[in-house]
């Protein structure tokens, strides 16, 4: 199987969407088929063997739609659209033909030649040229009626085409008869309906397009996010390069104030980096060789050389975009509730209005009138407002949700993610912070903590331990001084740990039987000091790392896998949501425990292999959605099993097919940001069905004339206009969104 983001021309609403979504599915060769009205894109996952792209754009064209190719999510240039124009002459010749066909019923001075009472012929045919030129403007939504018609896939379009057609047409006709001097047929033309239904139709339009093209602006401009150009070096020298010419292995040169190319990885330089685009955090990152760099990002105050990894489709950037574009194509549940009524929807608004025509006709009402309820029905009852109601809001916050380091892979996760009853987490990495640091440190020295870990970062930094990186990155993150010169004579004693001299005094660093081997004394230094700390540090799941100076002990240090700062905050916030915490780990029972208890976890199960995981996620589904959050590789089975996936990692490799949810940045508070955006995101999309719904099931009686014997009536000008404020609602609605 295979599958292409095809570019589409030519909707206009949801039922042209839905339409060719129904259309493409059905044909033999398509496995699934997704439209974007708001993207004018549509994903199809294809089998290669039966078909091609020429061959599903055929179908395409065959649905009465235009394929434009690939849509490689690029930044388009901004066609000049003569649409406001087309609005402004539209809005003049509404006021002309409003002020002709009823100005004299106001007691406004109306010229003799246009006089309805003094000259009817000429009354008739200005408003007859000026319906033309208004039909001229607004032919695009004729045609798209038309084309939707015959391919039986009828639209808003097809609605509004034939209100006007069925105006024109009965318009004509009384004109004839005024010609023939029929003077009661003065009083049975509708241009005025014609040019008014197109002006309000067309407003909806704009302002629809509009906000959906500032929609699809924001998620473009992430692909104009990298520079133009870059510099690499080869052979020792430099030299300028556009970004297609970087290959992969490539040394890429960054200055101060200069954007990362591409993704890679420091070999040399210091520098802090401002990724706030794709994590959401604010403060610059300091970044050493060996570390990640992602394309898009500034470079502030160091000049740094890296290693290209990722280039092209490879890039973060890339894969931000197509995930954020996948989640907007997928259809969550309320969607395709809302899907399947458009489809039944416009063929049923079609066969009301018949139908009301007839039984107007059978009561004996005039043809001038029938017409009018005929018109009135199909206009009042175009379903925009239906269609846009949970595509608008689902694009809002998956764009909202990107801003803030959150890639949602689906739409059905994004409305989940707010009815989980049970947050599952995972321990190493994603509950701590995946890496060994120091958590103690008791001090028998006359030397300051700071120079205790001065001298053992810089010999442990000679050692490739993970103790050891540990210390170092500690020793970092306190900006404390190293110096590898200052380190002599290192030696690493397999089993034991490590000797050297730091600035000429000799240190060893290492377990108990290192100093018992060197016939160091512990008990009696530990007894005084600290009561027994190495087994407090030992008891807190502590790695002990024994420190020695000239042969006198002093100090021990505590090293372990740190907790998040912000992981107990989070945890008390689920629970005051009423969300169950459980912690799911590999690890031994006793850490475990303990870290669950630190954090407030209400249930710990530890020593689990993957597949005992992924038997746990299922047992704790039985009690509701469960929510699964995870490194995105030791935890695969078990993200997949979960309702909903999270994947919690660093930002740089984000392309983790297991998950439906990626956090850019290792930050637990963003959990609370998902449940946030979904909640307030189905709120939003509940409020928009609403108002659509119920907009339709008050408007179309009354244009049916089932309120007349009451006095109440309704006529195609108001029914546009009323058709135009309620899409107009939705879409304001969808837009709260940006301000969540």
């Amino acid at each position: 199987m295979k599958k292409v983001l095809l570019k589409i021309d030519g909707m206009t609403c949801s039922a042209c969407s839905n339409g060719l979504e129904k259309f493409l599915n059905k044909q033999e060769g398509i496995k699934q088929a997704s439209v974007n009205l708001v993207m004018n894109n549509a994903s199809i996952e294809y089998d290669e063997k039966l078909l091609d792209i020429p061959k599903i754009e055929k179908f395409i064209e065959k649905a009465g739609f235009e394929s434009l190719g690939i849509d490689k999510l690029e930044k388009e240039e901004k066609k000049k659209s003569n649409e406001k124009y087309k609005l402004m002459v539209l809005t003049i010749l509404a006021i002309l033909i409003l002020y002709i066909s009823m100005g004299q019923m106001v007691g406004l001075p109306i010229f003799k030649i246009i006089n309805m009472h003094d000259n009817p012929i000429g009354f008739a045919m200005v408003q007859f040229i000026l319906s033309i030129i208004a039909i001229f403007l607004g032919r695009d939504i004729l045609k798209n009626g038309y084309k939707n018609l015959i391919h039986k896939t009828p639209n808003m379009d097809t609605l509004v085409g034939l209100g006007v057609i069925s105006s024109l047409l009965y318009s004509i006709y009384n004109t004839y008869l005024i010609w023939m001097e029929d003077g009661e047929a003065v009083h049975h033309l509708y241009y005025e309906s014609i040019v008014i239904i197109l002006f309000f139709i067309k407003i909806g339009k704009y302002v629809e397009g509009r906000n959906k093209d500032k929609t699809k602006e924001a998620i473009q401009d992430l692909m104009m996010i990298t520079p133009n150009l870059a510099t690499i070096e080869k052979d020792g020298k430099q030299k300028q390069v556009t970004l297609d010419e970087i290959q992969k292995g490539d040394m890429v040169i960054c200055k101060p104030g200069e954007k990362i190319a591409v993704d890679g990885e420091i070999v040399e330089g210091t520098t802090h980096i401002d990724e706030s685009f794709i994590t959401g955090e604010s403060v610059p990152v300091k970044k050493i060789a060996g570390s990640k760099v992602v394309a898009g990002s500034m470079n502030y105050d160091g000049s740094i050389k890296y290693k290209a990894e990722k280039i092209g489709k490879e890039s973060t950037v890339s894969e931000i975009v197509r995930m954020v574009v996948e989640a907007t194509n997928t259809k969550a549940p309320i969607a395709k509730i809302a899907d399947t009524i458009s489809g039944y929807f416009v063929p049923g608004i079609i066969i009301i209005a018949i139908l009301a025509s007839i039984i107007w006709a059978i009561l004996g009402k005039d043809i001038g009138f029938i017409i009018n309820i005929f018109i009135t029905v199909l206009v009042v009852a175009c379903p925009c407002s239906l269609g846009l109601a949970t595509p608008l809001a689902i694009v809002m916050a998956s764009g909202l949700a990107s801003r803030k380091g959150i890639l949602i892979k689906s739409s059905e996760s994004l409305e989940n993610a707010h009815k989980v009853k049970t947050i599952v987490f995972d321990k190493t990495g994603t509950l701590t912070k995946g890496h060994l640091s120091i958590s103690k440190i008791y001090n028998y020295s006359n030397l300051s903590e700071d120079e205790i870990i001065e001298a053992i970062a810089n010999i442990e930094n000679h050692s490739e331990h993970p103790i050891a990186k540990g210390i170092v990155k500690y020793a970092e993150e306190k900006n404390i001084q190293m110096d590898s010169k200052k380190v002599t004579d290192f030696k690493n004693i397999s089993g034991y740990g490590i000797q050297a001299k730091y600035n000429g005094e000799n240190y060893l660093i290492g377990n108990k039987k290192l100093m018992l081997e060197n016939n160091i004394p512990i008990d009696k230094t530990i007894k005084e000091n600290a009561m027994n700390d190495d087994e407090v540090l030992g008891n807190d799941g502590n790695s002990i790392l024994f420190v020695a100076k000239e042969h006198v002990l002093i100090a021990l240090i505590g090293v372990k896998d740190m907790i998040k700062e912000n992981a107990k905050e989070v945890i008390d916030k689920l629970k005051k949501r009423n969300i169950y915490t459980v912690m799911l780990t590999g690890d031994n029972e006793k850490t475990a425990k303990a870290i669950g208890e630190e954090i407030g976890i209400q249930k710990v199960i530890a020593g689990v292999v993957p597949k005992q995981k992924a038997e746990e996620i299922t047992k704790l589904k039985e009690n509701g959605l469960v929510m699964m959050c995870g490194d995105g590789i030791n935890d695969s089975i078990s993200l997949v099993k979960a309702d909903i996936g999270v994947s919690v990692g660093n930002g740089t490799d984000i392309a983790i097919d297991s998950s439906d949810v990626v956090l850019m940045k290792d930050n637990l508070d963003k959990i609370l940001d998902l449940i946030n955006i979904s909640k307030k995101t189905m709120r939003i999309i509940k409020q928009n069905l609403f108002w659509a719904f119920f907009y339709n099931i008050c408007m179309i009686p009354i244009a049916a004339g089932v309120l007349i014997p009451f006095g109440i009536t309704m006529n195609p000008m108001f029914a546009a206009f009323s058709m135009t404020i309620s899409s107009v609602t939705v879409t304001l609605n969808s837009l709260r969104l940006k301000k969540v």
